[in-house]
This record gives C-alpha cells, structure tokens and sequence, in this order.
C-alpha cells in the first residue's frame, strides 16, 4: 500500500482529482495518509475533512522564523512517513532538508509543458497568462519529481492541450486543469503505487 501525503495551497481541485481516483479505484494500493496546507483556510483542508484524511495547516505566520516553519514542514510529513509526498498547488519553495530526506519521492504538477513558462514566478494563473502573451498554440501539463531548483526535476510524464482563439488565462487554466492535470496526475500516482514507475533513486 502506498503511503500518500499530499501538500498543497489553494482549493485543492488536484486534490480533488486524486481523491476520486482513490475512492474510485483508478489509483490502486493507495492511502492518502495526510493533506498538509501552508494555508489555515485553504479549502483542501475542507476536502480532505470531507474524505476522511488527516488534514493539517503548517503556516508560516504561527512560527518565529522560516527555519521553524520549515522545520515544522517537515515535521508533519515525517509523523507519517509517507512513501510518496504530492505538490498539488504547493505554493511554497521547499527546504533543502525536505528535497534531501525524500529525494526521488516528491513529485509536483506544473500548468505547463516543462521546458516552457516554468521556473521562479510561475505559478497559477501567470503561467497561464505567460502561455497566451507568447502566442504558443499548443501547452499542457507537467509531471516531474522535484530536485532543489524550481520546475528542475526530471520530468515523469506530459500532457498537452490546445490553446484556442479567444481563450483568456481563466479559460486556459480551466481546460489545462480537465484535459491534463487531474487525468495525469492520478495516473502516474498509480503507476508508482503498482510498481510500474519507480521512485526513490
């Protein structure tokens, strides 16, 4: 059974998506073991609740310095020792400590195709904004483990989406989201969890 911990900032739709596969049987051996938030009102929490996963915010402003902080980070994964630590909308650079102790297991999804529009300030919607002001015709998702720089990692899998005449960032990250994100993110947490990707090396 693969132990999942999920980390993530915002609502939570990639959350989401992971949930369903789980209870639905499309990620298999799988237990969502904790969802930790760097936001107290972030509504994954609330998704997690709702499912019957541990949900915990570790934020920022609730300890004296970032080494707290981030030592407080890590101390919520860790408690339970997961086997597979998700970036779903993590918005938080993560210390150098956290990409040491789980090097090979921590994977992220990026709104784009990796090598484009990746990286320091690409985040939610201005990757998505980036996307549109560069023309492009076609963009997509990214699965990739994490190393110590931004978007770095070797990427897992990929996705692409068309972009169409008219689209404005909302619409873009909208069908990024449905057509990419929570149909590849699910697959390759099935893939590791049935022995076909290997992880931790």
């Amino acid at each position: 059974m693969l132990r999942v911990a999920v980390m993530v900032s915002g609502g939570g739709t990639n959350l989401q998506a992971i949930i369903d596969a789980v209870e639905s049987g499309k990620i298999r051996d799988t237990k969502l073991v904790r969802v930790i938030s760097n936001k107290a009102d972030a509504y994954a929490l609330t998704r997690a609740k709702e499912h019957g996963i541990e949900a915990v915010a570790v934020t920022r402003k609730d300890h004296a310095d970032k080494e707290a902080f981030h030592a407080a980070l890590l101390a919520a994964l860790d408690e339970v020792k997961p086997d597979l630590v998700v970036l779903a909308g993590f918005l938080v650079v993560l210390p150098p400590e956290m990409v040491q102790r789980y090097r090979g297991r921590i994977i992220n999804i990026h709104p784009a195709l990796i090598p484009s529009f990746c990286g320091d300030g690409f985040y939610g919607l201005k990757v998505h904004e980036a996307a549109l002001a560069r023309g492009v015709k076609v963009t997509g998702a990214t699965v990739h483990f994490v190393e110590e720089g931004t978007d770095t990692g070797p990427i897992i899998a990929q996705k692409a989406v068309e972009v169409l005449p008219g689209d404005t960032p909302e619409v873009l990250q909208k069908r990024v989201m449905e057509q990419a994100e929570w149909i590849l993110l699910p697959q390759v947490i099935d893939e590791i969890a049935t022995g076909r990707l290997k992880i931790g090396g």
